[in-house]
């Protein structure tokens, strides 16, 4: 879950990214010396925005996964959960 839930942070970063590099590419300059950089930027922008489509795929393909194994199987669910719990207690406890 909480892999799902940083994939959504990354995917609202990224989209925040191309907006900006949008938001600097309309702001630049016309001159010839940047037209090369212009043209840089958005097969950038291109690239990332394909990663982007594809983080969104796996991360609901991976969401799905999940909830359908927890509805086929929920004691395992509880139980994995539950040793998680415990790890993570166990952890805390000797740092504290």
């Amino acid at each position: 879950m909480t892999e799902v839930q940083n994939g959504g942070t990354l995917t609202e970063e990224l989209r925040t990214l191309v907006s900006d590099a949008e938001a600097l590419l309309r702001a630049g300059t016309g001159a010839d010396n940047t037209q090369a950089a212009r043209e840089r930027i958005q097969a950038t922008l291109q690239e990332l925005r394909g990663r982007l489509a594809a983080l969104e795929q796996e991360a609901s393909t991976r969401a799905r996964e999940v909830d359908t194994y927890v509805r086929d199987n929920p004691w395992q669910a509880i139980a994995i959960a539950g040793g998680v719990a415990l790890l993570v207690g166990l952890i805390m406890g000797r740092r504290g």
